[in-house]
């Protein structure tokens, strides 16, 4: 046995699914065996792994173990005279392997080896060679000089900067979605420390290699794709948390005293910095539309006032504190209409905004209405303020579409112009797919794998970067079967950055991809679409739950004498409020996960238990149709039994 394939998997069954389909292809040619290691999935991984992949080694656990025991969990039963620890959310090319192997078997010295990694648009990630943590190099990369000095050896010693991406080197530190293992190594330094539950294992082994006296090598003559974000969201507080507690761990196990303690520092540091940090981006990416319309409106409303004071009701001044309630009174009508009316919501589409703005226009109309004549402002500037506003939100959320602005992304799938790679079968299997996933997409055409097209194509695939360019394609979407792993990688890169891409793999039931290395990647699968899930629906939902818990626990004076478990409830009241739980759910992790809930989605019936093939079903039903009106008349009718 050559080669032992070890891949640890969460939750990402399609990904899972296209990587174990190029890993089979890779292997193809050399005594190889593949191990798949499911840490408690709820997705249908294992099932998939069971009956697509008969001949892979499959290990189900029963609790999530975390990466390190997962990987060791296999190696403790592999036969590869190599190891390789593999990310389920990689793409390998199917000569991958073979190229390892020959340079592993030239070169003894070598305890493990790493590839070139891109991500889903095919640019490079830096982190496929690194140094090895030090108090420095933590110093350069949290002050961001490394970010501001890439190519410096000193200052950007975390990522090797300094070392060409395409040239083999020696290097510190392998990345552990990739890394190529001699089994004897692993034998003589030990598989990954388990005191890491995850990120920080392979700079622990990376280490722990060097100290036996072998090298660690970057080996770019084979490229691999890592959608960055499938297994692990990088982008997660809970992440940055994770990764420096793992530094954290690395300095006490193998740092002097004296390193040590400064490393500790720093990374302590590090962990509140970024934690700010995040919480800052977090607020300011949630808020930043919001502010954009509320100083839209407030310049429609100021310029209208002006308007109306010089040239229709010249002998008219208004305070100046009642234009600044009167305004901010309004600003604030309208921001929170086009929020609740989906304004906010991506993809964007203007009739969400025409919609909340002439919704909140309605509501300050009659608010205005209930005032006092004394407090009355002028219903002209109102009016104009509101038109003129609604039409400078618009035009300028076009504008930032047109200057490719991700705030405001476009208004539906079907602008992007899409070209397939692939047979006109092919072409139709993608074409059926996105249909029966309820996914528009203004494909333009396909283009042949091979050196003849079809008349109905638009050309070959050794044409593909030209046809791209002719067509103005945004997204290209190749089918797996004729062209290889190897040849698509090719392509991304060839076709460079500006372009999305996805992969189907014919006979699945889905398209994978990804368009940045910080975000999860992008999905397309038949699927049930679950409307729990849109973000209309989370909204909504949040807002019922916000809405009854204020309401609940400002009548909790009254409700006292009436409530049983008076304390129970008012604490539920502010969990919910805080966000740590929602009123109405449901607890069966087959379906979107939801906050835990305090009461079930069924109806209670006295007289009789509702069975668990109902209840499923009643959770199912939910969770597919859910609509906001399903929240308020469940805990409607508890208050009322109440």
């Amino acid at each position: 046995m050559q080669l032992s394939v070890i891949i640890v998997n969460y939750n990402v069954k399609y990904f899972l699914e296209h990587c174990l389909l190029s890993v089979t292809r890779a292997c193809a040619n050399i005594a190889a065996e593949i191990w798949v290691v499911d840490n408690l999935s709820t997705d249908g991984s294992v099932d998939l792994v069971t009956e697509k992949f008969p001949g892979v080694n499959l290990i189900a656990n029963t609790e999530n173990v975390g990466f390190a025991r997962a990987n060791n969990q296999a190696v403790a039963k592999a036969q590869g005279k190599y190891i390789l620890y593999l990310n389920p959310d990689t793409i390998v090319p199917e000569d991958a392997f073979e190229k390892c192997l020959a340079y592993m078997d030239a070169h003894p010295e070598a305890g493990a080896l790493g590839c070139r990694l891109v991500d889903g648009k095919g640019i490079f990630l830096p982190e496929s060679k690194r140094g090895f943590p030090s108090a420095e190099v933590a110093f350069y990369r949290i002050s961001g000089l490394s970010t501001l000095f890439k190519k410096s050896k000193r200052f950007n010693r975390y990522h090797l900067g300094h070392l060409p991406e395409h040239e083999t080197h020696e290097v510190d530190v392998l990345v552990g979605c990739f890394m190529f293992c001699r089994k004897s190594v692993i034998d003589q330094v030990g598989s990954f420390d388990e005191t890491y539950f995850m990120y920080g294992e392979d700079i622990d082994l990376s280490y722990k290699i060097i100290q036996a006296g072998f090298k660690n090598v970057y080996f770019p003559e084979t490229t691999v794709i890592h959608y960055k974000g499938e297994s692990t969201k990088k982008g997660s507080l809970n992440y940055v948390k994770m990764f420096y507690q793992a530094m954290i761990i690395f300095a006490r196990k193998h740092f002097q005293s004296s390193q040590k303690s400064a490393f500790v520092m720093l990374i302590q540091m590090a962990i509140y910095l970024r934690a700010f940090l995040a919480f800052l981006a977090n607020v300011f990416s949630k808020i930043k539309l919001p502010l954009i319309d509320a100083a839209i409106l407030l310049s429609a409303l100021l310029g209208m006032h002006h308007l109306w004071v010089s040239q229709v009701k010249t002998g008219i001044e208004y305070p100046t504190s009642l234009l600044a309630a009167f305004f901010s009174s309004y600003i604030l009508i309208w921001i929170l209409s086009v929020f609740f009316s989906g304004g906010y919501d991506t993809p964007y589409k203007p009739a969400r905004v025409l919609r909340g703005m002439l919704i909140g226009g309605i509501l300050s109309v009659a608010i205005y209405g209930l005032l006092p004549e004394t407090l009355r402002f002028s219903r002209g500037i109102t009016v104009l303020g509101a038109l003129s506003g609604t039409l400078l939100m618009l035009a300028i959320r076009k504008w930032m579409q047109w200057m490719n602005i991700q705030t405001v992304e476009a208004e539906d799938a079907a602008q992007q112009e899409v070209m397939i790679v692939g047979s006109v079968s092919e072409e139709q299997e993608i074409r059926h797919l996105l249909d029966q996933a309820f996914i528009q997409k203004n494909i333009i055409g396909s283009i042949s794998p091979h050196k003849e097209c079809d008349a109905k194509q638009l050309g070959i695939f050794d044409d593909i970067k030209p046809l791209s360019q002719i067509y103005q394609v945004t997204e290209i979407i190749f089918a797996q079967q004729q062209l290889s792993f190897a040849q698509i990688i090719s392509a991304i890169q060839l076709c460079g950055p500006e372009l999305d891409y996805k992969i189907h793999s014919m006979g699945t039931d889905s398209i994978i991809g990804s368009n940045s290395k910080h975000t999860a990647g992008d999905l397309y699968t038949t699927e049930v679409l679950y409307q729990i899930t849109t973000p209309a629906s989370r909204r909504n939902k949040r807002v019922v739950d916000v809405l009854f818990s204020i309401g609940l626990i400002l009548l909790s004076p009254v409700l006292i004498w009436f409530v049983k478990h008076q304390r129970t409830w008012l604490l539920h009241c502010f969990l919910v409020l805080e966000g740590d739980k929602t009123f109405v759910g449901y607890i069966d992790q087959q379906f979107p996960k939801i906050k835990p809930r305090l009461l079930d989605v069924y109806p209670v019936i006295t007289d009789y238990a509702i069975p668990a093939i109902n209840r499923e079903h009643l959770d199912w039903l939910y969770a597919k149709n859910y609509n906001a009106w399903d929240d308020v008349r469940v805990i409607w009718n508890k208050w009322r039994e109440i």
